[in-house]
């Protein structure tokens, strides 16, 4: 979980200005949330071809708001539309407790 601590302290001699500092931490990017988690192996197992599935929670953990970026072969000669309207379908139950989702595809360069 993010937290944010914001201290102020007075200036000494600067005519009693005060100064805020702002300290946010941010969740380690090597774990996963448990909402990444489940919808990447969802994304897994609908798109078995994918070079590269990755997926972020942006809504700072609360699995509201997802970004999610597949390469995938399955998308070659579609268009963009169509490729996001296959993740969609593939996270159908998943996105009824979504806020939101940035889908962004691409079918893997050749020779990768």
């Amino acid at each position: 979980m993010a937290a944010a601590v914001v201290a102020a302290s007075r200036l000494r001699g600067g005519r009693g200005k005060i100064l805020f500092l702002l300290h946010h931490t941010m969740r380690s990017f090597a774990s996963q949330t448990e909402g990444e988690v489940r919808v990447a192996q969802v994304l897994r197992e609908k798109f078995p071809q994918a070079a590269a599935i990755k997926v972020l929670d942006i809504s700072g953990g609360c699995g509201a708001m997802y970004e999610i970026h597949i390469e995938s072969e399955e998308f070659k000669e579609k268009r963009t539309v169509q490729q996001h309207q296959m993740v969609n379908q593939a996270l159908s139950e998943e996105i009824k407790a979504m806020h939101g989702l940035r889908i962004f595809t691409s079918v893997p360069k050749c020779g990768s």
